[in-house]
Parts: C-alpha cells; sequence; structure tokens
C-alpha cells in the first residue's frame, strides 16, 4: 500500500518538464497525487516512465519498502458478494479547452479555478504562491468568470447551476488577497448565489475587501497582449456600455459536469440516468437510485457542495443498515491493543517528531535544524523528522520507535490537533503507552501558515512552540477514559419531514424511535406546501409518510406535547414528556432535534392591511383552490427577500426563488392570460433548479432586478373610483421606474428559526448561531451532529432546506444516530475536571459558567460543594478559570502543566 513517503520520487532518474513549475527537481516519471496536503497514491507517467518504455530501469519498485510498486501485475477481476452499493463517483470539471471560447489552453494566462487551488496549494507547483504560469510573477490584477459551462444553453454548455461556484471563487478572492493586499480582484457574475448557511456574510465579507469587485454582466474573451501575455475581457455596464479591461491573470471558475464514467456505470450497475447526465434519483428519497439496493452519495446525485455531500454519505450508510440490517457486526473484528505500560515511576523519555507536511511546513520551517534543536532539549532522547507523520508508515514508524527507544511521552509537531489527535492518539495506544502521554505541537496553522514569507522567524518560533510542549510533555500524566452503556433507544424531537423521516430510518435499523410534536398531528410546514417546483404532490407524500410512521411498531408518537425536562449523557439520556395531564419519562440513547423553521409575517408591503398581499405559501393555496381572484387577474407581482437579506435577517431563506419560480409557472397554467412580474435581487435557483428559472422566462415571466437601496414600493391609489394595489420598482435596463398595478402581491417571506429554539437550547445545551438556527458541530466535518455528544440534528431548524435536501440530512442524522445506538458501550474524554471539596466555597460561579450543565451544587456536611458529571463535562476550562479558590483543576491542563509551557515559552526572552 502506498503510503506517500516520496522515496521513489526522490530515487526516479526521469525528469519531466512542467509548464506550471521552473524547477524540475520535483518534476519525475513518478508521483505523488495530494488532496489538502494528504498523500493520496503513488502514479506513474506511462509517456515517460523507462520501464514502460521497454527499458529495464525499476528504481522505483526496488526502493519501495511497502512493496506499492510492483511493475508484475497484471489487470485482474475479482468477484464480490455485496448486498448494497452506494456510489460515489463525485462529478468532472467542466474543461472549457474544448469549445475554445475563453482561450483556456492558449492564453498563458487564463486558468481554471481548480488550476488557482493548486497555485494557492503549499504543494502546488509554486510552493503556495499565487504565480503567473507565463513568466512566475505575482499577478496584481485578477479577474474570475463565472458560470463556465453552468448556466449556458449552448453547444458544450450545460443548462443547470452548478451550485458551488459563487461561493468558491469569494473564497479564492480571499486567498488572493490574503497572499498579496494590493491585488485587484474583479468577479463577473450574473447572480451571486450565496444560497447556503453564512454564505451571504462570506459574500459581504469579500465584497468589503478593498479592491475587490462584483460586477454583474456577461463576458467575453478579448485577446492576449503579446508582450506582457496579459488578457482583455469585454463586459457591460449600465452606464458606460461595453468596456474592455485588461488583466494580468483570468481565471475560470468552471462548473460540474457529470462524471466521466456515468454511461458505464448505467450498464455496470443497471441504474438511470436524469437528462443531464447525473443519477436518476428518487424524488421522495433522493439517496435511493432506480435499483432497490444502489445508493448514492455526493455530487453524483448533481451539483453539491461539502457539508451536503458528507450528510448524504451518512444518509446512504443509514439506507444500507436498513437493508442490511440482519447482517450488522457480522463482518466487524474489534481492535486489540497491547496491555498498557505503567510508565509513572520512570524519568520522562520524550521522543519528538518534526513533520514536513509535504511543502506545508517543510517550505517554510527548517526542519532538520529544528530536529537538531529538539535533540538539546531536557528529556528528550529521541528527535526525527517525517515527510507526513500522519501517513501509515509513518505512524507505524513513531509506534516502532517508541518500543524500540523506550520512549514513555512523545510530541507530535505538526498540523492542528483538531483533525489528526485521534489518529496520533492510536498510534501511542498501539505502542502500549497511555493515549495521554501525547502532545501535539501545532507547527502549522500556528506558525508556517501565517508566517510563510518569514522563514527564519517561522523557524524560530516552530523551537519555541516545541519547546513548550516538551516541557509540558513532561508532566503529562496517564487519564483513563469513562466507558458507559448505551441505550438503544432514540428520541426525535419534531413531526415533520425531518423528524419523520429521520424516525422511519432509525426505527427501520432496529432501534425504537419516540417522536414528540408539539402539535396534535404530524406533518409541520409540509402541510401548507401542495406541489414542488419538479411537480411532487406534497401532500400525497406526506400522507403516505405519516402512515408509515404511524404503522412503524418500533415508533412511538406523542403529539400535543411538551418537553419539560432533559437529563443525562451520551448513550444515556432522560427527557421528560408532558401530554394533556400525562407526565412520562423516556430513556433514549440519543436525540435527534428537527423542530423545523417559520414563515415571517411581513410587516412590509402592506401585509396585513390590504387583502391583495400574500405570502408565498398563501399564494400556493389559491393556486390549488383556483381561487376566483386569481383565475380573474390580471396582474401578479411576486417580491422577493421580504424580511431576510437585511440587517435584521443577514441571510438568504434559500427557497424563496424556487418557490416564486414553481408559483410563477403554476399560476400562468391556471390563468393564461395572467402577466407575472418577478421583483427579485439575485435568482438563486441553484443545481437543476435553473431549468425551470429558464422555463419561466420562456413563458413570459418578467423578471425586474432591483438593489436594496431602490427596494419595491408598494401603495394604495384611486383611480377612476377604483383603488389600484400600485407596485413602483426601478428597472436597471430601461433606467427609469416602472409602475404595476397588482390585482394579487405576493411576498418572498423569510423562513425564520423556530421560537422553541431557545426551549431547545436550554434543554438539550445546544449552541444557535448568528441567525438563530442550531449551530452545527462543525459544517463540514460534523454537519449534522451538535457539539453536545449524542443530540445531533436535521432538517429547516438547521437551516433553511428544500424537501429534497431536508431528506437527505435527515437520513444523515439517522445514519449518525445508528453509529452511536450500534455500540453497546461509549466512551468519554478523560480530560475533564474534577473538584477538591476542601477547597470549593460553595459559590456556584463554575455552575453558572457551564454551558453543558456538567457541574451542580449539592449539600455536604460542609455546606454546598460544587460536583462535576464528568460524562457532561467538556474539558472546556471555563469553570477552572473562575473558581477564586482554585478548588476546580482540569485533567490533562492541570495548572503544573500549563505554567511549564509558560516558564518555557519566557525562558527563551530571559
Amino acid at each position: 500500500m502506498c503510503t506517500g513517503c516520496n522515496t521513489c520520487v526522490k530515487y526516479c532518474p526521469v525528469q519531466v518538464p512542467d509548464p506550471y513549475n521552473q524547477d524540475l527537481s520535483n518534476n519525475k516519471a513518478i508521483h505523488i497525487y495530494f488532496e489538502q496536503a494528504v498523500p493520496l497514491v503513488t502514479y506513474v507517467d506511462p509517456d515517460a516512465c523507462l520501464y514502460l518504455k521497454e527499458d529495464k530501469c525499476l528504481i522505483c519498485e526496488s526502493v519501495c519498502e511497502n512493496k506499492a510498486i510492483d511493475f508484475s501485475q497484471k489487470p485482474r477481476k475479482m468477484d464480490i458478494n455485496v448486498g448494497a452499493i452506494v456510489l460515489a463517483s463525485g462529478y468532472e470539471p467542466f474543461d472549457p479547452s474544448l469549445r475554445g471560447d475563453y482561450g483556456y489552453g492558449r492564453m498563458a494566462n487564463v486558468v481554471t479555478s481548480l488550476d488557482f487551488e493548486r497555485l494557492t496549494c503549499s504543494t502546488g507547483p509554486y510552493k503556495g504562491e499565487i504565480l503567473r504560469p507565463s513568466d512566475g510573477k505575482p499577478p496584481k490584477k485578477i479577474a474570475w468568470i463565472q458560470c463556465v459551462g453552468s448556466r449556458q444553453v449552448i453547444e458544450g454548455g450545460n443548462t443547470y447551476c452548478s451550485a458551488v461556484c459563487c461561493t468558491y471563487t469569494q473564497k479564492q478572492a480571499i486567498l488572493a488577497n490574503v497572499h498579496d493586499e494590493e491585488v485587484e480582484c474583479t468577479i463577473f457574475h450574473n447572480d451571486v448565489r450565496s444560497y447556503g448557511k453564512d454564505f451571504e456574510r462570506y459574500y459581504q465579507r469579500t465584497a468589503e475587501i478593498p479592491g475587490v469587485r462584483f460586477i454583474r454582466s456577461y463576458v467575453s474573451i478579448g485577446r492576449e497582449i503579446p508582450e506582457t501575455k496579459n488578457v482583455t475581457i469585454r463586459y457591460a455596464t449600465p452606464d458606460e456600455g461595453v468596456k474592455e479591461e485588461e488583466f494580468e491573470l483570468v481565471v475560470l471558475s468552471v462548473g460540474l459536469n457529470p462524471p466521466a464514467d456515468a454511461d458505464a456505470m448505467v450498464k455496470i450497475f443497471g441504474i438511470e440516468l436524469e437528462p443531464h447526465g447525473f443519477c436518476k434519483t428518487n424524488p421522495r428519497n433522493p439517496i435511493e437510485t432506480t435499483r432497490p439496493g444502489v445508493f448514492v452519495s455526493g455530487a453524483f446525485q448533481g451539483p453539491l457542495d461539502i457539508p451536503e455531500s458528507v450528510f448524504t454519505a451518512s444518509g446512504a450508510s443509514a439506507l444500507v443498515r436498513e437493508l442490511l440490517r440482519k447482517r450488522q457486526g457480522k463482518l466487524t473484528k474489534e481492535k486489540v491493543y497491547p496491555v498498557e505500560k505503567d510508565v509513572t515511576q520512570e524519568e520522562p523519555k520524550i521522543g519528538v517528531f518534526v513533520c514536513h507536511c509535504g511543502a506545508n511546513i517543510g517550505s517554510v520551517v527548517n526542519v532538520p535544524d529544528v530536529v537538531a534543536y529538539c535533540e538539546s532539549l531536557p528529556n528528550v532522547v529521541y528527535a526525527q523528522e517525517q515527510l507526513f507523520s500522519c501517513a501509515t508508515n509513518s505512524a507505524k514508524e513513531i509506534t516502532d520507535l517508541i518500543q524500540e527507544k523506550g520512549l514513555n511521552r512523545v510530541v507530535i509537531a505538526a498540523c492542528s490537533p483538531l483533525t489528526l489527535e485521534p489518529l496520533f492518539r492510536d498510534t501511542v495506544r498501539e505502542a502500549g503507552l497511555n493515549q495521554y502521554f501525547l502532545e501535539m505541537a501545532n507547527i502549522r496553522e500556528h506558525n508556517s501558515w501565517v508566517h510563510s514569507k518569514e522563514k527564519e522567524e517561522a523557524t524560530q518560533k516552530a523551537k519555541d512552540i516545541i519547546r513548550m510542549s516538551v516541557a509540558r510533555a513532561t508532566h503529562l500524566e496517564p487519564l483513563q477514559e469513562i466507558e458507559l452503556p448505551v441505550n438503544k433507544n432514540a428520541l426525535v424531537v419534531g413531526g415533520g419531514i425531518a423528524g419523520m423521516t429521520c424516525a422511519l430510518s432509525i426505527a427501520n435499523q432496529g432501534h425504537d424511535v419516540y417522536l414528540i410534536e408539539k402539535e396534535d398531528d404530524l406533518g409541520g410546514m409540509a402541510r401548507r406546501l401542495y406541489f414542488t417546483v419538479d411537480g411532487m404532490d406534497v401532500q400525497a407524500y406526506l400522507n403516505e409518510l405519516i402512515s408509515k410512521v404511524y404503522r412503524h411498531p418500533l415508533i412511538h408518537v406523542l403529539t400535543n406535547a411538551t418537553i419539560e425536562e432533559v437529563s443525562g449523557y451520551i448513550g444515556n439520556f432522560v427527557t421528560t414528556v408532558r401530554t394533556g395531564n400525562w407526565e412520562r419519562k423516556i430513556d433514549h440513547g440519543a436525540a435527534v432535534i428537527a423542530i423545523g423553521a417559520d414563515e415571517y409575517r411581513p410587516t412590509e408591503y402592506l401585509y396585513g392591511e390590504d387583502e391583495r398581499v400574500v405570502t408565498y405559501l398563501e399564494l400556493e393555496k389559491e393556486i390549488v383552490e383556483k381561487a376566483e381572484r386569481l383565475m380573474n387577474a390580471e396582474n401578479l407581482v411576486m417580491i422577493q427577500c421580504v424580511g431576510c437579506r437585511n440587517e435584521n435577517r443577514n441571510y438568504c431563506s434559500r427557497v424563496c426563488c424556487s418557490q416564486a419560480i414553481k408559483n410563477a409557472l403554476k399560476a400562468r397554467e391556471l390563468n393564461p392570460n395572467l402577466d407575472v412580474y418577478v421583483l427579485y435581487r439575485d435568482m438563486r435557483t441553484y443545481g437543476f433548479r435553473e431549468d425551470f428559472y429558464r422555463e419561466a422566462s420562456e413563458r413570459d415571466v418578467k423578471f425586474i432586478r432591483y438593489e436594496p437601496e431602490t427596494a419595491p414600493q408598494v401603495e394604495v391609489v384611486e383611480e377612476k373610483g377604483k383603488k389600484l394595489l400600485r407596485v413602483t420598482v426601478m428597472d436597471p435596463i430601461l433606467g427609469q421606474e416602472l409602475g404595476i398595478d397588482a390585482d394579487v402581491l405576493a411576498l418572498a417571506a423569510a423562513v425564520i428559526p423556530s421560537p422553541q429554539s431557545h426551549e431547545i437550547v436550554n434543554l438539550f445545551k445546544v449552541p444557535l448561531g448568528p441567525d438563530g438556527f442550531f449551530k452545527e458541530a462543525h459544517v463540514k466535518l460534523r454537519p449534522v451532529d451538535f457539539a453536545t455528544d449524542g443530540v445531533f440534528l436535521c432538517g429547516t431548524a438547521h437551516y433553511p432546506k428544500h424537501i429534497p435536501e431536508v431528506i437527505n440530512q435527515a437520513q444523515g442524522a439517522a445514519g449518525r444516530v445508528a453509529v452511536l445506538l450500534s455500540h453497546d458501550i461509549v466512551t468519554v474524554s478523560g480530560a475533564v475536571c474534577e473538584v477538591e471539596e476542601k477547597r470549593c466555597m460553595g459559590c456556584g460561579a463554575c455552575a453558572e459558567a457551564c454551558t453543558y450543565g456538567a457541574i451542580t451544587l449539592l449539600e455536604s456536611r460542609a455546606g454546598k460543594k460544587a460536583s462535576v458529571n464528568p460524562v457532561l463535562c467538556k474539558g472546556c476550562g471555563l469553570c477552572n478559570a473562575l473558581c477564586p479558590t482554585e478548588a476546580i483543576s482540569l485533567k490533562h491542563f492541570n495548572n503544573e502543566e500549563i505554567i511549564s509551557e509558560i516558564d518555557a515559552a519566557v525562558a527563551k526572552i530571559i
């Protein structure tokens, strides 16, 4: 197995030219693919390899200690019997060279967004510096062109929106500014589709950077200037007509194509593709393909960003568990660790391993110099450098050296412990050491990434950080994690589509589920929805879902229910629920929060004052009921972004643009003579919804864009004895105000957090984000988990979503719950607080500060004393810092350990 050790690349005698890299020392016939600085696999260039060109060279095979290279291998077929298949084949980036209209492949300084990612990467051709391919100089003026290969009804283009490009372009503009504060960044766009959670703030952050311009215009590549290799772009402006501007680097924001082997997968797996070439899915469960037992996750569903890809993967695992429930645990083997050695009586013998992290650290920090310095530190008996400490061979090397050198403390100088500390703790456990004898020194995020241009200072800082870590490691103590039994029941709060979908999936995996709903029946906000933009009958789907829930023998539904109290911890919660005069305690191992969201009740545009003004949900009901005033109406005006994307609610409600399109199309179908006007800021019909936006435009739905400062005005005017509802808006194309007399005015009212959110926060000790929606543990790594262990979330309680997205996330939450409930025991960290009763004076400051409810005041003979529940404690140290008598100490971060670090830090200064 390849571990990315780089030995083969080092010894390869063949140098291969690379137009992006002037230094040929790294361009060999064999190289390593990286993803976010983690080595994936070696790749041999068949056009350059001497052996494959009939030579006898076998150097790479001979130097590979892991026997990952074997030129004697022949292709072979294997038959594997499986009960389910998950297709996660991803996507292909659009190739702009095929059409040739953007100069890509012809003009040296026209690159794709993926090329630009490589330019910014520390393992890229310029080791993280953003330089022009033509001359290796830093560009001072960069342009991004949006929608390359997306939203294009031309040969070679895709009609759909690729969904991710607007946000990744903003990220790249921010990165360019970080590299060079004087760089000018121009983003040419159509609509800015910042529809995701926190995306609107990210867009605003980008727009506020000095030197960043957002220009709304279609563009064309002009010419390449021979002397400078600069590229000109032509674009339209509302005031000055067509302009031509020169840029030093042009980045094409390419869209997402279906995977290249999609047609082959149709034949192999017996699935179907939808019209754009992605996997055709069940509209009522987008993780299911057209063939039973074959599931799909990630971007093969259609264009998805990272968080959604993650919870579709978790959702696919949940559906596989449902299908293979009887086989669960049949093939798993428990990992056996060696007996833990007691080293508490030994003198500290510390080993230090300094990671290059490819070029992330090694290109900035002088790693050999740091290793030599480490050897001089007190109690350090061994130090060495590693290319990637997280690689399998490096971890094995650490384990072997612990045993060989008799190490009893280990310091890994590498990246953030947030992602890799569990791996390294497991590594020291495999050597027979207590896992808490590990200390990580972060010399990447805290050093090389922020001091990339100060190499000498960064090297010295790395020495300082490691010196502090070594000092702390000397005082580390062995700790034991706490093992707890797991109650196999689950609690789901909220009986909408998200809650019911999640409950059904958990129950189908064999667990009892208690479904709590505050209303007198299930359904939630979906009871006010009748159809989706792609034609699904929501009420028929909802009734079928409710029927499945009530019929399932493992789902226990409690309606008209309120939660009175929640106690306990991961694997062992106790929730008190009241229904009428009846109170019941429910024992459960996990909880899912799926309480949904509400519709904003507008205070603007005469809503509530004039009966002709309605919200989109109210309009949808009138369409279904074929209301007479809608059948006879001449003008329907729809206003977007009502109650959001403003100072009070600085987020996009995500679903409103598609709602506008679906209602406009349905209204025109109902009344073909109806004129429909949609007044919008950005039409955010991302993904395949773009096709419906185009259909609405072709069916004469009129779209008029407005800016916040020229927002529409609504008033009642009297003409010829009739009271008219007049909407006035500035048309940016005509450059003048338009007055539209509306028979019906529909408002895209914002999706707002449920008013029950704050109650849930207090009951389950979970956080809210800045917009009032629940905040996940990590937006990419744990998008359906809370920071509170054993509590999960899904649906619009997390953020506004369309129904298929709600189902995806609900299945993902069910998958995460099943992971927990499939275990008989769960372990929690040993790094928790403890109270020395003699010092505690019972002031209660610690209990008040603890956001996890881990500290309570208990009566004792000496009065009230603080008591810590170690299972609930997260080791944040807030109580420890507040205690006036130092009665609380935090294991693994005690005073002796912290003070030793401080002493080591100031020793250099003194």
